[in-house]
């Protein structure tokens, strides 16, 4: 049963909104209220809405419509993008295929992921697959999304900078560690609930991510909600063109535990509509040789987690969702 049944929507907690702009372009103080309210309000509540940010409206809605037109092109097409080595982290991957970790069953979505372009002598290039282009059906495709990936990159790195300063770690630490990371941009369709579906099969059931911070345009369609300190779910609800940043496990275990990941999910809509439901989170990475180790500050009586190598510790996440 959901723990929110029968509790007003008003008695609920609120994720907080901050504005981006008082930090890149504010005076001292309003960028140490910022910071505070970065580190409190991701640590409390694992999320946080970001407005006044760096991404213009109008490549997110340009972006929107290139997702919706690659979606509703027919399966034989979106199939043509699958990866040949069935990998999953570049091009499509169709309806059903992921399941959150320990799940029994998929989820109800399909989507396609970009991911970081590097120069051919650049030594990660190797370890990166390539993305596909899919312009031949969808113009403009590469285009509409390198560019909000390199917005959404462009914000994830002034985000952590300023987390960075309320961990007390040295001024380039996150900088060094997402520079020129195994980042993804993930362009998502939840389909109307197919008729027949198993009923315990939902969007996106509960799960944590992976990486250090998402940052994920607010979506067409209601659904997100994130599970609560106490176990209650909140529904996670924005302007359009704000974006949501939530915390995932690589930031838990670099900070012990003091910003845990957050669990969430995407409910199936329930007022009778039965929409479409799109969304682009943007997946924030270390680059492979990266070392997810505890934060000095962060060590309190004792680290929960040895040192792993990020590439190690994605790797095995990805083969419990059923993506490698």
């Amino acid at each position: 049963m959901d723990s929110t049944k029968g509790e007003s929507m008003s008695t609920l907690r609120k994720v907080p909104e901050l504005s981006l702009r008082s930090y890149t372009h504010g005076s001292k103080e309003e960028q140490e209220t910022f910071i505070s309210n970065l580190f409190e309000g991701i640590k409390d509540y694992g999320f946080i809405i970001l407005k006044d940010h760096n991404v213009p409206t109008e490549k997110l809605d340009q972006a929107y419509n290139k997702v919706e037109e690659f979606f509703t092109l027919p399966v034989d097409k979106k199939n043509n993008y699958i990866l040949e080595n069935g990998n999953f982290q570049r091009g499509y991957t169709p309806f059903g295929k992921e399941h959150a970790k320990n799940a029994e069953v998929s989820d109800l979505k399909e989507f396609w992921h970009v991911g970081r372009e590097l120069d051919k002598d650049h030594a990660l290039n190797s370890q990166y697959p390539k993305n596909i282009w899919p312009d031949e059906d969808v113009k403009d495709f590469k285009n509409t999304f390198s560019e909000l990936y390199e917005k959404l990159d462009e914000t994830s790195a002034i985000l952590l900078q300023a987390l960075g300063k309320a961990l007390e770690v040295e001024e380039d630490y996150f900088a060094n560690m997402i520079k020129d990371g195994n980042s993804i941009l993930r362009l998502l369709h939840y389909p109307p609930i197919p008729e027949g579906s198993d009923p315990r099969c939902v969007r996106a059931a509960e799960h944590e991510d992976i990486n250090l911070i998402t940052i994920l345009v607010a979506a067409t369609a209601t659904g997100l909600e994130l599970k609560d300190r106490d176990g209650t779910w909140l529904p996670v609800e924005t302007a359009a063109n704000n974006l949501i940043v939530d915390a995932g496990d690589m930031l838990q275990r670099i900070t012990n535990g003091k910003i845990p990941a957050t669990t969430h999910r995407v409910v199936n809509p329930n007022d009778g509509t039965n929409d479409h439901r799109y969304s682009m989170p943007y997946f924030c990475h270390p680059h492979p040789n990266a070392v997810l180790e505890c934060i000095p500050s962060c060590e309190g009586d004792g680290v929960k987690w040895p040192p792993i190598n990020s590439h190690e510790f994605l790797m095995e996440r990805l083969r419990a969702i059923g993506l490698s």
